[in-house]
């Protein structure tokens, strides 16, 4: 994905330009006085480059695989939900 940096002053004189730029894919990183404030990404970008850009930011690890099935750490006892022992706990 492409990443273009903008200023906020040419940000706003070009905005239409701009916006058109984000609707074709590239990401936006807004700067002002030269520091990065803000980005304006697509809307429809799929999980597989969401979880690029992640990754690529050091913010996300993933091996692609599904998580695997675990057992629930507890079970209520009775015929209640969960969600009523915890009202009623709060009463």
């Amino acid at each position: 994905m492409e990443e273009t940096s903008v200023g906020i002053r040419e940000l706003k004189a070009r905005l239409s330009l701009y916006l058109r730029q984000v609707k074709g894919g590239t990401t936006l990183l807004i700067t002002e006085r030269g520091k990065p404030i803000g980005r304006i990404v697509p809307l429809k970008a799929s999980l597989q480059e969401r979880m690029e850009e992640l990754s690529g930011a050091g913010l996300a690890t993933w091996n692609g695989r599904r998580l695997a099935r675990r057992k629930p750490v507890a079970r209520a006892r009775g015929r209640k939900m969960v969600s009523e022992l915890l009202l009623e706990d709060r009463e």
